[in-house]
């Protein structure tokens, strides 16, 4: 697992201490800034979870203490962030309407740096970086979904999170809230063929559309819960959100306060774990924190939060130390800056 691997040389870990630079949210001023802190702050969010993916939470409490986890000791990004980050690839190198099949070949070069040890003679993009070949507890859905083609139809019963931790950045390139989450949704079909698994992916990217057009996240999140309302068949992931937003105004986020909501394994459950964090505090550490110190897939509810608090609040509200050490910072800034010029 991640957490047991050194550090990259002259890296040193984030060990701020209980307080030490907390950041109170604040609106960042440029469009570049979201979009750059909902792909910095997935990356964040996912290394944190990925310290302490599988774990329960007694074991986690043991081995962090009652505070959770509160540093960044491994800094490894996970198949969470990788998959994030070729959905970039194929929807920047996409023609309009063929986003499907541009997405669809983007995670098939993804699944060649799960099942080959490096990149081979002539690749570019991403398929180029050797640091991306890592293998990193991908989801077997994933896998067994591309292994068949990435062709709609596979996985029909499958509804893991591993549809919405790889579906913000729709939200940062569709022309509108909409069309973000019908690329989605669609998109969610190249490996998992369950229904809340695309609702649920969809739901996480038309609320990061709304939050890169500058809406509260509060209001960014009602949005999304009223556009999936006026289909009674979506009704799994609405009422995740639902619980969500009552649990973010009864109960702060703090270490296993989630455990109302599931493990976040599937697809709603990670998503309402992520809104909970987003709308229960104004502190964007305290948000990560809760967000992955709990015993289940704390590394894709990281991932999740991290891009929520990105769009909605810009890099700046990212706790630095850990924005400082995290893997693959300059090809994450690099795909940004890609993702403000094409828009």
């Amino acid at each position: 697992m991640p957490r047991r691997h050194s550090l990259p040389c002259g890296t040193a870990p984030g060990r701020a201490g209980r307080g030490q630079y907390n950041r109170k949210v604040t609106a960042p001023t440029t469009p570049r800034d979201r979009i750059l802190g909902c792909l910095i702050g997935g990356a964040v969010g996912d290394a944190l979870g990925a310290q302490v993916e599988f774990d329960p939470w007694p074991q986690i409490r043991h081995e962090w203490g009652p505070d959770g986890v509160t540093e960044l000791r491994f800094p490894y990004i996970t198949d969470d962030t990788q998959m994030t980050l070729f959905t970039i690839e194929g929807l920047l190198e996409a023609a309009e309407g063929a986003e499907f099949d541009s997405v669809r070949r983007a995670y098939l070069r993804w699944y060649d740096t799960q099942t080959t040890p490096m990149p081979p003679m002539g690749a570019r993009g991403l398929a180029g970086e050797p640091w991306l070949y890592m293998r990193r507890a991908p989801g077997n859905a994933c896998l067994s979904g591309l292994a068949r083609g990435g062709e709609r139809g596979v996985n029909p019963d499958s509804k893991g999170c591993g549809t919405v931790m790889r579906s913000a950045p729709f939200g940062l390139l569709a022309p509108t809230p909409e069309r973000a989450y019908e690329l989605a949704a669609d998109c969610s079909a190249i490996t998992h063929g369950h229904r809340t698994a695309g609702v649920a992916a969809g739901a996480l990217a038309m609320t990061v559309a709304h939050l890169l057009r500058g809406e509260r996240a509060q209001k960014a999140v009602s949005h999304t819960m009223l556009h999936l309302r006026r289909n009674l068949d979506r009704s799994e992931t609405v009422d995740a959100m639902q619980r969500a937003y009552e649990l973010a105004g009864n109960e702060p986020p703090g270490p296993n306060s989630c455990a109302p909501l599931g493990e976040g394994w599937v697809a709603e459950e990670a998503l309402a774990i992520a809104v909970y964090c987003l709308l229960g505090t104004d502190d964007a550490r305290t948000a990560l924190i809760a967000s992955v110190s709990h015993g289940g897939d704390s590394d894709s509810t990281g991932a999740i939060l991290g891009n929520l608090l990105g769009a909605a609040y810009g890099h700046a509200a990212i706790p630095a130390d850990w924005v400082g050490t995290v893997e693959g910072r300059d090809t994450i800034a690099a795909l940004a800056d890609r993702i403000s010029a094409a828009k």
